[in-house]
């Protein structure tokens, strides 16, 4: 080509198509008589390159391209067929009466010897044909598959993956040619001399042996005998041990991958000491990524033992020595996750471990220190931190993070090593780096302060060199917020009031008022002549430029000249804060009612306060919200339907977003006004904070005459059952109204109404005892009692007597989810592989889901974790994979992995894996699925 040439078409390179010129010369081109192939060619490829980065055309526009795309099959360059038959797929997602070719793509695949765009054509065909027209290609795909070129049975299988949801019951009459496309040795053509094709140049080829139609088939026989399970297990004997029949490496990685789920979902372990056979004899194979595919599965079987792993784990430790940088990431990636379960089972491996930690691969050493700082004793600690901190420049933020995070947990498990590891933590803050790397040090730094107070003072000491030059606002505002509650606990205080003062001074106004607060909060200790410093201090920011600054500075000294200072605590260090949607609403309403309004204070008792831990929470929904709208709108999408599609999807997610926060918040209020309604009657005042209480529950028909609804409390040793009753039977006064509960747990007292009148609601409180440790899950049985009195029609008033009554009331289910809350994380899989320390697995059917999005909005709310990574939205009807995390009322985290299938007969079908570091927590939540 020519540089002049070169030049003119270098807007594909550089992106600077212009969708207008592009669509104007293509019509024009493709309509030039006599056909310019080399022309047609570059006009074809800048538009497949615009479709293929996002653009699309609307639909008048994409169909007359379409068919001014087929006026070039008069052409017989195959590269110019080739390319027609790409844009053609492209296209066919947007342009109308596409199906009207059919006849002249069937033609490219009837051909006998046009064996290079033949693949092409029959990619193309599956991609405009619709259900009623595959029975009659049936005929010529069963041909293609059993072809014996290998590109053209790999495009004839790879199109039936296409064709399952449309016509999967004919796809399935096609096992026997998919069986044989798996064992027959398949040929490839290597070379083609000459530039064209005709019908007389089928002696072009060179043939030579391809196995990828291989891996091709046995994935489409996969799908084709996936419902029957005997059938399944025939494949894999065939296909597995000595004297297969399967030579492609992709292949049997992917029969591996069966043979996992397989022994996944077989309970009763009858299976696993067969098929564990096949994957012990695969780590000999002489393919490395079967070998590494056999050792993974196998280290991941759940229960694995330690005779199981010994195998794998050699074979692994042989490829830490591999020339091949790939073999030994694959190797030591495995190695590293297998030891946060049985780290003791890779000790063994601990000194080729240790020969990589200078590994030219920076990801290569992260994987290793980290793996030895989980296999480690206390007696190699320093040895470790001293070659860490040699390559932690070398790495990226994502590496330095897993670093940091093995860190955070060694210094956990041997806390009277934190010396230096407070060390090397002070050193990495002092590095370059994002605020997700800075954020997971000052985690780790917030948790030994948490968990070892040895390591306070220090370091406090460290954090407060950090703001000192810290560029992320988010960061400094947290730190002094933590200094202001650790500071003042410490020995010598006043050391921290100057680098909290410093960013009174040279700060920006948010961190201003963030320090404002820490320093009020030095001026609560018992010491007078520390107290009058921060006065003079706090006095110096009345003059600020920024109001907020001023008024905080205000607040404060005002609180603190106060003779009571248990109110200056109680604002200064409040254990609980108004909901700031409602205070602004109750603010607005106050303001907008005139003078007249203003002759009474506002009531600000009627804005219900919110504890930290629901602040957080309310907070991380936020992020989470704001980042799964990022995510949202970086997807590119593929032609004008997908596109109107994407956008509608787009759309309904935001929306979907925007509820379930205003539900979310809306939940908050809720607990916050039980719990001060709860803290108000005396025989709750010593159950302490609540940890959860659970939405309205109705336990009646909404119109009958007695409306019952239940909301459950859950405290760290006890279970309160709250049950609101509505008597909308005006011709009754109910007295001594109680609820009877049998159950699990032992019932303590009982919180009658003494009196319902019609028309009015009342609140029966029912309180039951727990063991802190045991997490029980039942079923109450639920009934009224009360004495019934009927109404005086002229006095009004009730008669004497009355009758003793009961009333049935439905069963109320202890779940799962009643002690477990939602949290947030931002890695998922970093914090699934740290908690497999106990697993439980489950396999369901949800019958009565009618989509994959209605199943997931169930499972969410039932089990009462949050979702990740934006999968409480599914972008797919028939398949989606849900990641939830929460943490259990006795403290600890519970992960959970649930898989969803969708099928119109069945509903939706799931498997649910859930890991915890307790023991009961897994099973507990896997088998609340089953009350579904």
């Amino acid at each position: 080509m020519s540089a002049l040439t070169y030049k003119k078409n270098d807007d594909i390179e550089s992106g600077n198509l212009d969708k207008m010129t592009v669509f104007q010369d293509c019509i024009s081109g493709f309509n030039t008589s006599p056909i310019q192939s080399k022309k047609c060619r570059i006009l074809l490829a800048k538009l497949i390159h615009l479709l293929s980065t996002g653009d699309s055309f609307p639909p008048e526009e994409a169909t007359t391209l379409f068919f001014s795309i087929t006026k070039l099959f008069q052409h017989r360059d195959v590269a110019l067929r080739q390319m027609v038959y790409l844009a053609i797929k492209e296209l066919s997602a947007t342009a109308n009466d596409v199906i009207m070719v059919t006849s002249s793509i069937m033609k490219d695949v009837q051909a006998a010897n046009d064996m290079i765009y033949k693949p092409n054509a029959i990619r193309a065909l599956v991609r405009i044909i619709d259900a009623s027209i595959v029975q009659g290609i049936e005929r010529l795909m069963k041909t293609a598959i059993v072809d014996r070129h290998a590109a053209i049975s790999s495009a004839a299988l790879i199109s039936s993956y296409h064709l399952l949801p449309i016509a999967k019951d004919i796809v399935r009459r096609w096992a026997n040619e998919t069986q044989e496309a798996v064992i027959t040795q398949k040929s490839f053509p290597s070379s083609v001399h000459g530039s064209s094709l005709d019908s007389s140049s089928g002696s072009n080829y060179s043939p030579g042996i391809s196995t990828m139609t291989q891996y091709h088939a046995l994935g489409l026989l996969y799908h084709l005998r996936a419902h029957d399970r005997m059938a399944l297990m025939k494949m894999i004997q065939q296909f597995s041990g000595t004297g297969s029949a399967l030579r492609n490496a992709n292949a049997i990685v992917m029969l591996i991958r069966y043979i996992a789920k397989i022994i996944d979902e077989d309970q009763s372990n009858t299976l696993r000491p067969q098929l564990y056979g096949y994957l012990e004899g695969w780590l000999r194979h002489k393919s490395d990524i079967v070998n590494l595919e056999a050792a993974k599965t196998i280290l991941a079987l759940p229960n694995v033992s330690e005779v199981e792993a010994h195998a794998a784990i050699s074979v692994l430790q042989a490829f830490l020595g591999s020339p091949r940088t790939v073999s030994r990431f694959a190797a030591i990636r495995i190695l590293n996750r297998f030891a946060m379960i049985k780290p003791q089972s890779v000790v063994a491996c601990n000194i080729e471990i240790e020969s990589l930690i200078n590994d030219p691969s920076r990801s290569i050493a992260t994987y290793a220190i980290t793996t030895l700082l989980k296999t480690g004793t206390e007696a190699s600690v320093d040895r470790l931190m001293s070659q860490i901190s040699g390559f932690m420049n070398d790495i990226s933020d994502e590496f330095k993070v897993i670093v940091v995070d093995a860190i955070r947990s060694l210094a956990l498990k041997f806390p009277a090593k934190h010396g230096s590891m407070l060390t090397f933590l002070a050193g990495t803050l002092r590095d370059e780096g994002g605020i997700t790397f800075k954020t997971a040090v000052v985690e780790a730094l917030f948790d030994m302060i948490r968990f070892i107070p040895d390591s306070r003072d220090t370091a406090l000491g460290h954090l407060c060199e950090f703001i000192e030059d810290c560029e992320f606002t988010e960061l400094t505002v947290r730190i002094l917020h933590l200094l202001g509650v650790e500071g003042p606990k410490t020995g010598n205080p006043t050391i921290y009031v100057r680098y909290i003062y410093n960013r009174v001074v040279l700060e920006n106004s948010l961190i201003r008022a963030a320090a404002i607060t820490a320093l009020a909060q030095f001026a609560l200790v018992d010491n007078a002549q520390i107290k009058d410093s921060i006065k003079v201090l706090l006095t110096r920011s009345l003059d600020d430029p920024t109001d907020e600054v001023r008024d905080r500075a205000t607040l404060s000294l005002r609180l603190l000249g106060l003779q009571d200072q248990s109110v200056a605590k109680e604002f200064l260090r409040p254990t609980a804060k108004y909901s700031l949607p409602q205070l602004e609403h109750v603010l607005a309403t106050y303001v907008s009612g005139g003078k007249e309004q203003f002759a009474t204070p506002l009531d600000i008792s009627s804005v219900p306060r919110l504890t930290e831990e629901q602040v957080r929470a309310q907070t991380l929904k936020n992020l989470k919200a704001q980042e799964e709208e990022q995510v949202k709108s970086k997807s590119s999408r593929e032609g004008a339907a997908a596109n109107a599609g994407s956008n509608a999807k787009g759309a309904s997610g935001a929306n979907g977003a925007g509820k379930n926060e205003s539900a979310d918040l809306q939940k908050s209020i809720d607990n916050a006004k039980y719990a001060q309604e709860l803290q108000a009657i005396p025989e709750f005042q010593s159950y302490g904070p609540i940890f959860k209480s659970s939405s309205k529950i109705p336990l009646t028909e909404s119109e009958t005459e007695y409306v019952v609804t239940a909301v459950k409390h859950m405290f760290k040793e006890h279970l309160v059952i709250q049950y609101d009753v509505t008597n909308t039977f005006n011709e009754y006064v109910l007295e001594n109204v109680i609820a009877e509960v049998q159950g699990e747990l032992e019932e303590e007292f009982i919180i009658p109404i003494d009196r319902l009148v019609p028309d009015s609601t009342g609140t029966i409180y029912v309180s039951f005892a727990r063991d802190s440790a045991d997490l029980v899950t039942g079923t109450c049985y639920n009934n009224l009692k009360f004495v019934s009195k009927e109404i005086d029609p002229d006095t009004n008033e009730p008669q004497d007597g009355g009758f003793d009554d009961d009333y049935s009331l439905e069963n109320l289910e202890i779940l799962a989810g009643d002690y477990v809350t939602p949290s947030y994380i931002g890695n998922f899989q970093h914090q699934w592989d740290e908690l497999a320390s106990f697993e439980s697995t489950g396999a369901y059917q949800l019958p009565g889901s009618s989509s994959i999005a209605d199943a997931t909005a169930t499972l969410v709310s039932h089990l009462n974790m949050m979702a990740l990574d934006g999968s409480d939205s599914p972008t797919s009807e028939s398949t989606h994979t849900l990641k939830l995390f929460g943490k259990c009322i006795t403290g600890e985290k519970v992960i959970a992995l649930i898989q969803m299938v969708y099928r119109s007969a069945n509903g939706v079908t799931l498997k649910i894996a859930a890991r915890s570091e307790n023991e009961s927590i897994p099973e507990l939540l896997t088998d609340s699925i089953g009350v579904l």
